[in-house]
């Protein structure tokens, strides 16, 4: 069933029900950076200190959510493709927007944003020192953990990281405006009467996680050049 092209819609609709969750979640651990330097490395390490196969099994469905979506999107936009190999001289859209016109290029480009994230603060390969960034501030024990408030805060203090960062975020609130929706059509769970009421609760979703996502990288670039005082300017000496 998954190899047609209604099973391959049901797939990225289930996958994509899981990554708006992610999106959210990961959103929320995110704004505790501004409950201070305690509070996110304890929430990092506990992140960390889950059980691996908890750890390790979240993330490889986590993985293979976003490789299915992937695989199904640019699987359907082919079948398009070719069920339309001539492009009409004039292309007429009357209720399709730039958010569901532009899906595999957002997509396309949020799949990369990803990939540099990963590497970024995850795996920290792009600046090796990350991993060396130790701390007691938040340990449940006193022993040293990463200090993730740290990481943070050098990560988006380069300007190109935060701005590459923040219209990745804008891409992504395009992306669930329409794709938010989009899940419950797919899903045969959306009517004429309630779908103004649901394009709305995409919209506000979308733009919630825009501003919980930027508000992060923005609020470093705003302490670095001195316009306000978030943190501790000590950490912005190096």
């Amino acid at each position: 069933m998954f190899t047609s092209s209604l099973g391959k819609k049901y797939l990225m609709a289930l996958t994509g029900l899981v990554l708006i969750g992610f999106v959210f979640v990961h959103m929320a651990g995110n704004l505790q950076v501004f409950a201070g330097q305690a509070q996110i490395n304890s929430y990092a390490h506990s992140l960390q200190s889950l059980p691996w196969f908890v750890l390790w099994g979240s993330r490889l469905f986590l993985l293979a959510s976003i490789m299915i979506h992937a695989w199904t999107a640019y699987s359907l936009i082919v079948e398009n493709r070719k069920a339309r190999p001539n492009k009409n001289d004039v292309e007429v859209t009357k209720r399709a927007g730039w958010s569901s016109l532009r899906m595999g290029l957002t997509g396309t480009i949020i799949l990369a944003f990803v990939v540099f994230h990963l590497l970024h603060f995850t795996i920290r390969s792009i600046y090796p020192e990350y991993a060396e960034m130790t701390t007691t501030v938040g340990s449940p024990a006193g022993e040293e953990i990463h200090d993730a408030f740290s990481m943070i805060i050098a990560g988006f203090k380069h300007e190109f990281i935060s701005v590459f960062y923040v219209v990745a975020m804008f891409l992504l609130c395009r992306h669930l405006a329409h794709g938010f929706s989009s899940v419950f059509q797919s899903l045969g769970l959306r009517s004429e009467a309630w779908e103004k009421k649901l394009n709305l609760v995409s919209f506000a979703y979308a733009w919630l996680i825009f501003a919980g996502f930027s508000v992060v990288p923005l609020s470093v670039l705003i302490q670095k050049h001195g316009i306000f005082q978030f943190y501790d300017p000590s950490f912005f000496s190096s």
